[in-house]
C-alpha cells in the first residue's frame, strides 16, 4: 500500500499545486472550512493563504510571532538559491501552538529570501490531522506543522514540527542545500 501511495502522491500533489496556481486566489475564494472544535477557537481546514491568517483577528498570534524573529542568514541564502526550483507543501493547524510559532516565522524567512508565496501551498488540518481529500494520510503527515520540500513534483525532504535539532529554519536551509 505504501508503494502505491509513494507512486501516486507526486501526481496528486502536482495536480493540487497546479490547480492552486491556475485558479488565482482572491480573498473571497472558499477553499477551506471553518470549524469550531473547542470554545473560542477557530479551526481552518483546507487550502489557506497567508492573507487569510493575517486578516483574521482570531489569529493574533501570527503578527506577534513575526515581530520577535530574525531568520538565520544561511537559511535565507538557501531559500534565495532555490527560490525558482522548489515548492513548499505546508501542513498546519490554526489551533496548534507549534504552528503558531513556526508558520509566521517560515513566512518571514521566505520573505527575506524573496521566495514567492505562489510556491507555498498552505493546508490547514483539524485536530484529528485530517484535511481535504485525505492528503495527510496519503503523505504520511501525522504532526503539524509539517513542511514538505518538493522539487519537480517529488518530495526531497521534510521538517516536522521543530525538526530533529529544534531549529526548523536551519534544517530547512540544510535540506535545500543538499
Amino acid at each position: 500500500m505504501r508503494k502505491i501511495v509513494q507512486k501516486i502522491a507526486p501526481v496528486f500533489i502536482l495536480t493540487l499545486l497546479g490547480c492552486q496556481l491556475l485558479n488565482a486566489q482572491t480573498p473571497t475564494d472558499v477553499q477551506y472550512q471553518t470549524l469550531i472544535e473547542k470554545p473560542n477557537e477557530k479551526t481552518l481546514k483546507g487550502i489557506l493563504s497567508r492573507q487569510l491568517l493575517t486578516s483574521d483577528t482570531s489569529f493574533r498570534w501570527y503578527a506577534d510571532a513575526q515581530k520577535i524573529y530574525t531568520p538565520p542568514p544561511a537559511a535565507v541564502q538557501a531559500f534565495q538559491l532555490k527560490k525558482d526550483s522548489v515548492q513548499l507543501l505546508v501542513f498546519m493547524g490554526t489551533w496548534c501552538e507549534d504552528s503558531h510559532f513556526i508558520i509566521p516565522r517560515l513566512f518571514k524567512l521566505t520573505d527575506a529570501a524573496g521566495f514567492s508565496d505562489e510556491r507555498i501551498t498552505l493546508i490547514g488540518v483539524d485536530r484529528d490531522k485530517k484535511t481535504i481529500s485525505h492528503l495527510c494520510d496519503a503523505l504520511g503527515v501525522t504532526n503539524v506543522p509539517t513542511i514538505i520540500v518538493m522539487k519537480k513534483g517529488k518530495e526531497i525532504g521534510r521538517v516536522v514540527e521543530y525538526g530533529s535539532s529544534g531549529s526548523f529554519d536551519k534544517e530547512l536551509g540544510e535540506l535545500l542545500m543538499k
